[in-house]
């Protein structure tokens, strides 16, 4: 149904309208978030990249010929994060801040929300460690719980590709979680 849903509006978008396109964008805004956030590990670059990302796709939807969306846009959100790996890269500022996970609220601390929240920032933190097409892959895959096959769309890759970095990725982020050179 969401297809269907998707295609409507999609045609809409194509033919101008704003509203449309909005409400595509909010259909997989979370999810496209989330991905940049894990990719670069600071929530405010995440939505910096995503705000890109949805002006670049505003730009280019009369060039959409078909398929999943979904893929389509978190494409786009993948190559603006690249973008802004490489511009981290250029500026010689590999900082990444952890600090902005999404966790309950941490009012009266427990065991177990501290626990949690060190898990979290461990697993953040080893997933930074990822060489990019790797992590890209892993989190398409755990995060955005897309199958081999949009992740090859979205990665433009064959699936044996897919396999083989999302293999190597989860292998080396257990590995990392392991012997906790995350922490």
């Amino acid at each position: 149904m969401n297809d269907v849903e998707d295609d409507k509006l999609i045609r809409l978008s194509q033919q101008g309208s704003v509203e449309a396109f909005n409400a595509l964008i909010e259909r997989y805004q979370k999810e496209a978030l989330n991905i940049a956030f894990r990719m670069l590990g600071n929530l405010l670059d995440a939505e910096d990249v995503c705000q890109v990302s949805w002006l670049s796709a505003w730009k280019s939807i009369r060039n959409f010929r078909g398929g999943s969306f979904r893929a389509w846009e978190l494409s786009i959100v993948s190559n603006a994060c690249r973008d802004e790996l490489r511009k981290r890269k250029r500026k010689r500022n590999m900082e990444t801040s952890i600090t902005d996970c999404s966790l309950p609220s941490t009012d009266g601390f427990t065991d177990d929300i501290v626990l949690t929240r060190e898990k979290v920032e461990a697993v953040q933190k080893a997933l930074l460690q990822l060489p990019y097409e790797q992590r890209l892959a892993v989190i398409l895959r755990v995060y955005g719980d897309l199958n081999y096959k949009e992740i090859s769309k979205v990665m433009k890759c064959p699936l044996g590709t897919v396999r083989s970095r999302l293999n190597r990725g989860l292998y080396y982020l257990r590995d990392l979680l392991r012997d906790g050179e995350s922490l």
